[in-house]
């Protein structure tokens, strides 16, 4: 996805799920940090190519994303109170950073269980109008669980 696909559509999954404009902000600023530590692209053809090789490997692995949300959790409770929210904050932007790899997941493949394995399902092409409908779509549902009336809905389905 487009950096700006999974910082609009991580902010929405995360606002919807927590309600917390400071851990919605956390997120977005973690949704780039696995293509972010990789660097940018080289524009030159043949160094783009052997760039592109390294692209969603090790820093798309989740297991790493997964073990940092863990020490910041296990350090929180070590710290004094002014400072207690930042491993909060850490592992806000680390989930931001795990919702990027699932969304680069629906349109290509990262590693998994093992950094050399990759997974994946190629539902659209990065920047192609799909990619937009998907990000449009996930939006739609995160307002419509948000502000929904699921009485309305339970009596369109029948239930």
């Amino acid at each position: 996805m487009k950096w700006i696909n999974h910082q609009i559509v991580t902010g929405f999954i995360v606002c919807t799920a927590t309600d917390d404009a400071l851990f919605t902000a956390s997120a977005i600023v973690g949704a780039v940090l696995p293509d972010r530590v990789e660097g940018s692209p080289p524009q030159e053809s043949s160094a783009y190519w052997q760039w592109r090789k390294k692209h969603r490997t090790w820093s798309h692995y989740p297991l790493i994303y997964i073990a940092l949300i863990a020490a910041a959790q296990y350090v929180q409770p070590l710290l004094p109170n002014p400072y207690s929210l930042i491993p909060t904050l850490i592992t806000y932007a680390l989930v931001g950073a795990l919702l990027h790899i699932a969304e680069d997941a629906l349109c290509g493949k990262v590693p998994l269980l093992t950094p050399r394995k990759n997974f994946g399902i190629k539902l659209f092409k990065v920047g192609s109008w799909r990619e937009y409908f998907f990000a449009a779509l996930i939006i739609a549902v995160c307002l419509f669980l948000r502000f929904g009336d699921f009485d309305l809905l339970r009596s369109y389905l029948g239930l």
